[in-house]
Parts: C-alpha cells; sequence; structure tokens
C-alpha cells in the first residue's frame, strides 16, 4: 500500500496495513537542514518561494519517512494578504489590531489565488519532487482562530480582546468572520486544485469558547467551508486544540476527521461520538522528550485503543523546536512497527 492509499484509506474508515503517520509542525521546526536554510533566509521569504518551501516540506520525508508531506507554511497568510503586517521576530505580532467595526471594512479582500498563489506551487512542486505515491497535505488557519489573531493582534494566554469583540462588536465580528470563511473556502479550493491529498483546518484556539459560543459564532462557518471542501471529494480535517468540551459540536462540522489533542483518549471519542468516527492523534508532543521505550509505549496504547481503524497517527499539538529527533524517530518506528496483532485484551 502506498503512502497515499493509506492516507485515503484512514480519511474514508478503510482497512489499512497500518494506520498512515505525520506530525503537525513537521516541516521544518527541529531539523538542523531546516536550520541551515533558516539562517540565510527570513520565515516569510521561505514560504514564499516555493523551491524553499518544496525542500522543507520533503525534508523530515526524507528523514523519517512519513506518509504525508504537510506545506511548509503559516496560518497567518490570510491575515497578510489581507493587508496585516504579520511579523514573528521577536514574537509575533499582527499589526494594525482589529478593535472596531471600522477596522473590518478597511481590510483588503484576502484574493487568494492572486495574493497566495505561491501556496498553489509548493504543492505542485512537492508533487514533481516526490513523485506520485506521498500524501501532500494542505491547510488553513479556521476563521475563529485568524480573527483571534488578528484582534489580538498576535498571540494571547486569555483571549480577552477577541471574547469582547464577539460580545460587545457582534455585527463586525460576524462580518470579519464571513469574510474569512469565504477567504478559506477559497484558499483551501486552491490547494485542492494544485493537488493536495487532504487539508487541515486548524481551529487552535476555538477551544478558548464556551459550547454556546462555540455553536453561535464558530459551527456554522466551519461547516459550509468543510461542505465546499468535501463536494470536490478531498478529506478535510479539522483541528480543535482543547476539544474535549466541544467534541459534539466540532463533529457537527462534518467533517471527515477530527483531530484529537492529547487531553483526551481516543477510545472516549469513539464512545461519544460512535465508533466509526475518524481520528487524528494524539500523543502529547512532549512524550518526544522521553526514552524511545516510553514512546512506543504510548503509541501503541493510543494505536490499540482505536484498532488502527480510521485512524491517523499524530501528536495531539505540533512539535516543539526543542524535541530531539531520536524522539521523533522513536515516533515515526513505533509507528511502522504497530499492527492489530499488538493489541491486548
Amino acid at each position: 500500500m502506498t503512502p497515499i492509499e493509506r492516507f485515503q484509506r484512514a480519511c474514508r474508515g478503510d482497512d489499512v496495513d497500518r494506520p498512515p503517520v505525520w506530525i503537525m509542525r513537521q516541516a521544518g521546526r527541529t531539523l538542523p537542514e531546516y536550520r541551515v536554510l533558516r539562517e540565510k533566509y527570513s520565515f516569510w521569504d521561505m514560504c514564499r518561494s516555493p523551491e524553499l518551501s518544496a525542500e522543507v516540506t520533503l525534508q523530515p520525508i526524507r528523514r523519517f519517512g512519513m506518509d504525508a508531506a504537510v506545506i511548509f507554511s503559516d496560518i497567518l497568510t490570510i491575515p497578510a494578504a489581507m493587508g496585516l503586517n504579520v511579523e514573528f521576530t521577536p514574537r509575533l505580532t499582527v499589526t494594525p489590531a482589529i478593535h472596531r467595526a471600522a477596522d473590518v471594512t478597511r481590510l483588503a479582500a484576502a484574493q487568494p489565488e492572486d495574493k497566495l498563489g505561491y501556496v498553489a506551487a509548493i504543492i505542485r512542486e512537492v508533487r514533481r519532487q516526490a513523485g506520485p505515491d506521498l500524501a501532500i497535505l494542505g491547510f488553513s488557519g479556521a476563521p475563529y482562530t485568524l480573527a483571534s489573531y488578528m484582534v489580538e493582534g498576535g498571540g494571547s494566554k486569555h483571549f480577552h480582546r477577541i471574547k469582547a469583540f464577539m460580545h460587545r462588536e457582534t455585527a463586525a465580528f460576524i462580518t470579519l468572520q464571513e469574510r474569512l470563511a469565504e477567504a478559506v473556502t477559497d484558499y483551501l479550493l486552491m490547494q485542492v486544485r494544485a493537488g493536495a491529498t487532504a487539508v487541515q483546518l486548524f481551529d487552535t484556539w476555538a477551544g478558548e469558547l464556551s459550547p454556546p459560543d462555540f455553536r453561535d459564532h464558530v459551527l456554522p462557518h466551519v461547516r459550509a467551508i468543510v461542505q465546499r471542501i468535501r463536494a470536490t471529494g478531498t478529506p478535510v480535517i479539522y483541528y480543535v486544540n482543547g476539544i474535549a468540551g466541544l467534541l459534539e459540536a466540532a463533529h457537527e462540522t462534518g467533517a471527515d476527521v477530527l483531530g484529537i489533542d492529547w487531553r483526551l483518549d481516543l477510545a472516549d471519542v469513539r464512545r461519544r461520538l460512535g465508533d466509526d468516527t475518524i481520528v487524528q492523534g494524539n500523543l502529547d508532543p512532549g512524550i518526544l522528550m522521553a526514552p524511545p521505550a516510553l514512546i512506543r509505549d504510548r503509541v501503541f496504547s493510543i494505536l490499540n485503543q482505536t484498532g488502527g481503524r480510521g485512524h491517523i497517527l499524530n501528536l495531539g499539538h505540533g512539535l516543539h523546536p526543542d524535541t530531539p529527533l531520536a524522539g521523533i524517530a522513536a515516533f515515526i518506528e513505533a509507528a511502522f512497527a504497530w499492527n492489530k496483532e499488538h493489541i491486548h485484551g
């Protein structure tokens, strides 16, 4: 079974020889070969160069042999295309931040085909270099998570500004969500046309919301995006960090696959949503700092919960830059070593 066949079958819940495996933030981040390039080029210069991005995208595939290559890019491409200044040094800033309705009005149209066409070129270049057998994953930030960065002006610990904007400037917040949902849909459709095997929608900060706020302000937009992408036949993975309290609502988005963070057992997900729920995850990224034997035990435990059916193996969040290469290798080796004979009980 080729990696792309394995990945596509897992997204449908079909039988596979073993669950496919990839790692969030695997492109770049930890690898010494990535850091060599990073010393020569700025982050945005690398993102916007199809040749450099394709190189970084394929570096972990060459080293570890994952089933899927996730393109080297960033979820903040859309805010940048809408005219905001996104900087990563010395810390993440998104300026000027959105505070009122007039700030939403002044945003430029994202126009992904015109302004973000380099992302489609990355996918085509990765496919050219990798050949037909590798799964290639595109992605985007989801509207609420993108809005969080745009209103907070960067990252946040408490997300009080975005919640205040949502409740005090509700009409403007809804307009912002609608504009972002349209941009995200167009952006992902562009990636699908370029040849993405599947796409992941990152709603990293939606887990900060209460269930009523998620249902009112997030679910309708994500559901609409998912419907448009799925109509092409391309699977959609929906990831919420802190999904436990929102699990049933996130399932209502209609995404083919739910990404699950490490705070929730996959067996619990299946009990709550049904045995046919297709999941991705969910090893704690911190475990990659542990000895290989413990990593192997935790990977087997996770896979035993699903029997390897309808399961894309991944971390429950992205790689930390300080993750040892030996820990990544142990994770991938355990994924390759597991099979249904390892199920206990």
